[in-house]
């Protein structure tokens, strides 16, 4: 798991619209990084428009969102216009970001242990470092606590 005060990993990864995207080229500005297990799916839903409600509250502290998941780059695009969502949706398909980040592993789901996409945020400040790490992280709120540190 990557830790505060480490440099984030960067990575390049394919979005919702088929642009490679690399987290350096935020350097100068506030990202907000979450990773979720699946589009479209309750939870996940409940995630992102919460972040997708709280999107100028975002940008009035120059962060940006970014969401990573497992999903393929029509899945996001499908997600993201259904809600609306205004945020990058980036595709990790081979979990190397996630797994980088600490965010793939082994967690408990509906009472039994299974390997997937371990609900996480980073914040990471102006100059490429972690600064808060939320892990695990239940959805239902999650906005307001990221927005609350920030």
């Amino acid at each position: 798991m990557i830790t505060e005060n480490q440099i984030a990993p960067d990575f390049t990864l394919q979005s919702d619209t088929g642009e490679l995207v690399t987290l350096s080229s935020f350097h100068g500005r506030k990202v907000v990084l979450y990773f979720y297990p699946k589009d479209d799916t309750p939870g996940c839903t409940t995630e992102a428009c919460a972040f997708r409600d709280d999107q100028s509250l975002y940008l009035m502290k120059g962060a940006v969102v970014i969401g990573i998941s497992p999903d393929d780059a029509a899945s996001h695009g499908k997600f993201r216009a259904k809600y609306g969502l205004p945020f990058y949706l980036l595709s990790d398909p081979d979990h190397a970001v996630a797994s980088l980040y600490g965010a793939w592993g082994k967690k408990q789901s509906f009472g039994k242990m299974v390997e997937g996409i371990i609900r996480s945020t980073f914040v990471i400040g102006e100059d490429g470092g972690i600064v808060k790490v939320f892990s695990p992280v239940k959805p239902e709120g999650h906005s307001a606590e990221v927005l609350k540190y920030l």
